[in-house]
Parts: C-alpha cells; structure tokens; sequence
C-alpha cells in the first residue's frame, strides 16, 4: 500500500544497464529526489514523495544495485559518475529539461556529479547528510578495517565485506538502527531493513568496490553553480554534523540544523523538511508576470443592459453576455 501512487513509470537503459524510474505530480519546476546508497530504494522518500507532488512535479529513481534497477556484476557499473549520468537518462526519458536536485548521504555525492557536469540541468541542489569524506567522523563512530577479517562482530565492526557475506541482516538492522537514533522513530527503521533485505550482500560489497568521486568532493564543489541549501542533523551517527558545516562553506550557501535528529532527518522531521523544500523551491521560481486589470466603462445608453453580476467576459463559463441572456451561464439580464 502507497500513499501516493505514479503518475508515470518506467525504464531507461544506459551502456546495458536499466534503471527504473517513476513521476508523480504535474506542477512546475520538477524536483529530482536522487538515491542514496543502494541498501534502500526510492521508497526512501516516502514521507516526501505525496506533499511535495501536490505543488511540484516528483522524479524518484532507484540507484543501480536497489529497486527496479538492475545489478550489474562489474565494480565500473557502480560508479559515482555512472549514478550521475543515470540522472542525466533519466531527466531526458521524461522530458526534463532541469529539474532541482535532492541528494541524502551517499546521494549527495551523486547530486555533486549531476550538478558539476551537468550544469544546464539542475536548478538548484539541496544536499542532506551528504557523505562526501569532508567532516570529522562521530565521536561515537570507530574505524574499523573494511577489507580485513576482523574478530569482533559487535558494533562498526560490522561495517566490513566479511561480516556482511557472513551476516547481512545483522549488519542492515545495526546500521539502520545507526541513520535513525530517535525511540520514536522504529516506522522508518523497519522499513528500511525490509528495503535492505531486498538486496544482496554481494551486490553491496561489489558497489563498495566501485569509484566514489574518485577526484574528491571539493573538484566538483567547485563547479558547481547553482543556489544551493545543505541540511544535517546535529546528532548524526553517520556523517558528523562537521561535514555540513564545510560542506555549506565550501558551497557558500544556508547551513540548516536539524537539533537532535540524525542521518535521515526527511524522516525524522518530515513536516518540516518537507515546507522547508518547498520553500527553497519556491525561491527559484521566476517572478510572476505583472497582472494588468481593467473594467469596462458602464453604458450611459438608455435600454442597454448585461449579464447580471457580469459586466464583461463571463469569468465562469467564459462568454460574452448578450443584451438578454447569457445561454451558457443562464445569467438573465432581467
């Protein structure tokens, strides 16, 4: 059961690859909501998806390796540039001109690739626990070898290709418990370990293996031209709150804190994410064409009369009153 469903879905295929996509809503500009890491799909985005399509048009798209997408064997496949370009497909396939970009935690390096290559494509860029190697890690958050066999299994310990063969849903139901903190949050944390049982390990362990902006974060920062706005939580377990606040330096742009929640604040704190969104959105919009109004002069001529309550085009049914009646509102002269 959705709350929302497409208006529109599809496929789009790229060097073999195919990458499923849906539409919702018809309003003006269109905001792409871009994946994160490809241990969940679109759906991710559920708390967003049905308010923003009732003022915007919505463009979800599931990353290669999640979803309706594919699962290509090869490491390349994954790369950064690749989701990016897949982006790119996707705005083309639905006749997209631009769109404004939304990127949480690994899907800000994705957005970093759009918006520096593609320029013309993107109006704006809003970046969301973006992971991009630029803050300190959480205090609470220790290194731990990814490639090497370690003894424990307890804590980031986890976060290693052995243990994920070994015990994927140990590790998706740790590290979800990791993106959202909050007690009261348990919804999103269920749904993102069932979204992350749909997947494979070694799928997740080849995507690990791909290159991730692979010219670091700060090359494509610098190309990047649009408005842009940056939201971190400021008990983030995954990205530390440091890697927001250089990220919006390095970007120039509005810094906006979520107080106490963590990774994923859209689903935290929808409501106000969500009119927050809106009104970044809203704030690129061209200005509205001046209205210009006028009232046709009363006749002085005795025995000319109108359409009662209408005293030119009739803004309901869109006619001319004749002297006698209206035949399409039956506004009566009389």
């Amino acid at each position: 059961m959705r709350a929302m469903q497409p208006d529109a879905e599809g496929y789009v295929e790229r060097d073999g690859v195919k990458v499923g996509y849906e539409v919702f809503g018809n309003g003006d500009p269109t905001i792409l909501l871009m994946p994160t890491w490809a241990i969940v799909n679109s759906r991710r985005w559920k708390d967003q998806v049905p308010y923003l399509a009732r003022h915007f048009r919505v463009i979800t798209y599931d990353a290669r390796g999640s979803g309706r997408s594919d699962r290509p064997a090869d490491p390349a496949a994954y790369a950064s540039r690749e989701i990016g370009e897949d982006a790119v497909a996707v705005l083309d396939e639905t006749c997209t001109d631009a769109a404004v970009a939304v990127g949480m935690s690994r899907g800000g390096g994705y957005l970093l690739e759009l918006a520096a290559n593609h320029p013309e494509r993107v109006l704006g860029a809003v970046c969301v626990g973006a992971a991009l190697g630029l803050g300190d890690p959480p205090a609470d958050r220790p290194s731990y070898s990814f490639d090497e066999p370690l003894d424990s299994g307890e804590g980031w310990a986890r976060y290693n290709r052995h243990f994920w063969l070994r015990d994927w849903p140990g590790f998706v139901e740790f590290f979800m418990g990791q993106v959202i903190t909050e007690p009261h949050s348990t919804k999103f944390v269920e749904d993102s370990i069932l979204w992350g049982l749909e997947t494979t390990p070694e799928t997740i362990v080849t995507l690990e293996d791909a290159p991730y902006l692979p010219d670091g974060a700060r090359n494509l920062i610098e190309r990047v031209r649009c408005p842009s706005l940056v939201v971190h939580g400021s008990d983030d377990h995954i990205i530390g709150l440091s890697g927001g606040e250089r990220l919006a330096a390095a970007l120039g742009c509005d810094l906006e804190v979520f107080e106490g929640s963590g990774h994923a604040v859209d689903a935290r704190e929808p409501v106000r994410f969500n009119l927050l969104l809106r009104d970044f959105v809203d704030r690129l919009r061209p200005p509205a064409p001046a209205v210009r109004s006028w009232t046709r002069a009363r006749s002085r001529r005795p025995g000319r009369s109108t359409c009662r309550r209408r005293s030119a085009l009739d803004t309901r049914c869109g006619t001319w009153p004749s002297p006698a009646s209206c035949g399409r509102c039956g506004l009566s002269s009389k």
